[in-house]
């Protein structure tokens, strides 16, 4: 009982001294499937328009993914509608086969960070994921996440 009544303020002590999350949001593929029609969709609120924020995309995928890169689209539309559309690549291997992105077990974690974004109002901004392989399908991936934070100075 006592290593417990010691253990809570540690840990309390450990988690506070993170990163505090503005928006944290996952989304399971079914059957571990991406299909090309399913397009995973984040709406955030972002409060100011004077601090600057970081955006974190990953994909977990799991070690019978068998493509060295994931293709996508990254459509953000803003408070007042503008919408844009942004292409990017994801590397899930090295040319040597081993994998870039945190392995624990059978299931790799791939990250796009997109650091220190000053957006230009407050509002409501909606992020939307586009697939962007030629297959219309990619097997093996099992989840994508979309993280925001206030960034540190």
């Amino acid at each position: 009982m006592k290593l417990i009544l010691l253990l809570i303020p540690f840990s309390l002590l450990i988690f506070s001294c993170g990163k505090t999350s503005l928006y944290n949001k996952s989304i399971q593929f079914e059957n571990n499937e991406w299909k090309q029609k399913t397009r995973p969709t984040f709406v955030v609120y972002i409060p100011d328009t004077v601090n600057t924020y970081d955006f974190t995309l990953t994909i977990r995928t799991s070690t019978d993914y068998k493509y060295n890169n994931i293709w996508l689209f990254l459509n953000t539309k803003t408070p007042s509608n503008q919408e844009v559309r942004e292409p990017y690549e994801m590397k899930t291997t090295f040319p040597n086969g081993a994998w870039v992105g945190k392995k624990t077990g059978t299931i790799v974690e791939h990250q796009l960070i997109f650091k220190r974004r000053k957006l230009p109002s407050k509002g409501k901004y909606t992020f939307m994921i586009e697939q962007g392989v030629t297959q219309k399908v990619l097997e093996d991936i099992l989840d994508i996440s979309f993280n925001v934070t206030k960034a540190e100075d």
